[in-house]
C-alpha cells in the first residue's frame, strides 16, 4: 500500500525518511573512509529490516547482542556479524559460532569456557572459509555519560574487565572491545582512549583489531567529525597492527523519522493541562522516560521560551506516569489536532511494547520518489499471538 500524502495516514503512526537515512549513511561512509576504520550497525539501535537495502548499499556488517539479531543481519543485511553478548549459553553459542565471524566475550570465566569451541570450529573449516575471531570486553573505568542507566562505567558494572584482572593476554584472543559511550561527542572518545592507553595499552601491540563500541554520535549536527577522523588516524599510527571497528547505533538513523499522533482530549488538574494523544510514551516511545528525554514536537514553540500555552502530553495507556511535558503552543490544543513528535526511529521502534494492548503505530516509509509506502500494520493478532 503507498499514499501520497501524510495526510491519508492514520494515526498513531512511525514515519521514516528515505532521504534522510541516505544522507546520514553518506556523512558515516565518509569517515569510515577517511579514518580508515570499519563501521558496522547495532540492531540494538535500530532493526527496521525493510529498510535494510537503504542501508545495505553503504553497510553490510552489523553487531547482534542476540540470536535474533544475529538471524537478522543473515537474512537481511551481510554475513559480517559481531557479537557480543553478557553471556553465552551450551545452547545458544554454537549457533553464534555458525553465524558470527567475530565473537567477543564479556568476562575471562566466560572466554576460558568456550574459546575451546572456537578452536575446534575454527579447524573444522576449509583453509577458504573465515575463521571466527575472539575477542575481550575490557571496562577502562572511564565515565562519561550522565544518565545512570546507559552508563556501562559505573563502580560495580557487569561490563567488561578491569586492567587489573588483565595482567596477560590469554591464548588465542584476537581482540578487545570497548564500550564506554552514549550518544557521545569525539572529545569523549579522546577521554576514554586515553583511559585505554593508559591501563590496557600494554595489549595493544599484541592483538589484531579492537573495537570502540557504540554511542559516537557521528551524524549529529555539531559533532566534530575532523576531531574524529584526526584521533583515530593518529591512533592507528601508534598501533599499526590493529584493525578498529566502531558500532555507532543511533547515529545510523539520527533524526531520520518521526511519530505523528492526534490529540483526541485534553483534561486539567491543579492548572496543569494534559493533553492526551493516541500514542503511548510507556508503549512507543520509552526512552522519553527511561533516558529521561522530552523530544521536540514540530507545531511547538521553540526551545528557549516560555510564551505561549503549557502542555503536557499524556499517553493512552493506565499508566500514571506516561506523561512528558510541557510544551508551550501558540494556540490552544483540541481534539483532533495533530502533533509531529521528531527523531522518533533510532531506539524507539525496537522498544516498543504491547503493554495495555495498545495498538502499535503503522510503519511507513517516505521514499525518494515521493511516494509513502506502507512498511507494517499491526492488529489484534499481533497482540494476541505474543502469548500464543
Amino acid at each position: 500500500m503507498t499514499v501520497t500524502s501524510e495526510s491519508e495516514i492514520t494515526t498513531p503512526y512511525y514515519i521514516v525518511y528515505e532521504d534522510k537515512i541516505r544522507a546520514n549513511m553518506r556523512k558515516l561512509k565518509d569517515v569510515e573512509q577517511r579514518a580508515g576504520v570499519k563501521l558496522i550497525m547495532a540492531f540494538k539501535a535500530y532493526a527496521l529490516w525493510k529498510t535494510f537495502p537503504i542501508i545495505g548499499e553503504y553497510f553490510t556488517s552489523s553487531t547482534a547482542s542476540s540470536l535474533n539479531e544475529m538471524k537478522l543481519s543473515l537474512q537481511h543485511l551481510g554475513n559480517d556479524v559481531h557479537a557480543y553478548c553478557p553471556v553465552y549459553t551450551d545452547e545458544t553459542f554454537p549457533q553464534f559460532l555458525n553465524g558470527c565471524t567475530h565473537i567477543t566475550f564479556n568476562s575471562l570465566t566466560q572466554f576460558e569456557r568456550f574459546y575451546p569451541l572456537i578452536v575446534q570450529h575454527n579447524a573444522s573449516l576449509s583453509s577458504e572459509q573465515p575463521k571466527v575471531s575472539a575477542g575481550l570486553r575490557i571496562n577502562p573505568r572511564c565515565s562519561v555519560v550522565d544518565t545512570d542507566i546507559y552508563n556501562p562505567m559505573l563502580p560495580g558494572s557487569r561490563f567488561g574487565v578491569e586492567a587489573k584482572d588483565l595482567t596477560r593476554l590469554p591464548d588465542g584472543l584476537d581482540g578487545l572491545h570497548f564500550h564506554a559511550l552514549c550518544e557521545s561527542d569525539s572529545y569523549d572518545l579522546e577521554k576514554v582512549l586515553e583511559a585505554i592507553e593508559e591501563k590496557f595499552g600494554q595489549h595493544l601491540k599484541k592483538i589484531k583489531w579492537l573495537n570502540m563500541g557504540g554511542g559516537h554520535l557521528i551524524t549529529r549536527k555539531d559533532y566534530d567529525t575532523d576531531h574524529l577522523v584526526k584521533i583515530l588516524t593518529d591512533f592507528k599510527s601508534r598501533y599499526p597492527n590493529l584493525d578498529i571497528i566502531m558500532e555507532p547505533g543511533s547515529a545510523f538513523t539520527w533524526q531520520t523519522g518521526d511519530l505523528v499522533t492526534q490529540v483526541l482530549d485534553v483534561v486539567e488538574n491543579s492548572g496543569i493541562r494534559t493533553a492526551i494523544i493516541d500514542a503511548s510514551f510507556a508503549c512507543h516511545m520509552p526512552d522519553c522516560l527511561e533516558m529521561p528525554y522530552q523530544p521536540k514536537i514540530a507545531e511547538a514553540i521553540p526551545e528557549g521560551t516560555s510564551d505561549g500555552i503549557p502542555y503536557r502530553l499524556g499517553g493512552n495507556s493506565c499508566l500514571s506516569g506516561d506523561y512528558v511535558g510541557d510544551w508551550f503552543f501558540s494556540n490552544e490544543l483540541k481534539s483532533g489536532d495533530r502533533l509531529r513528535l521528531m527523531d522518533m526511529n533510532h531506539y524507539t521502534t525496537v522498544k516498543t511494547t504491547m503493554f495495555n494492548g495498545i495498538q502499535h503505530p503503522s510503519i511507513w516509509l517516505a521514499q525518494s520518489d515521493g511516494e509513502i509506502k506502507l512498511l507494517r500494520e499491526y492488529t489484534y493478532d499481533d497482540y494476541k499471538s505474543r502469548m500464543d
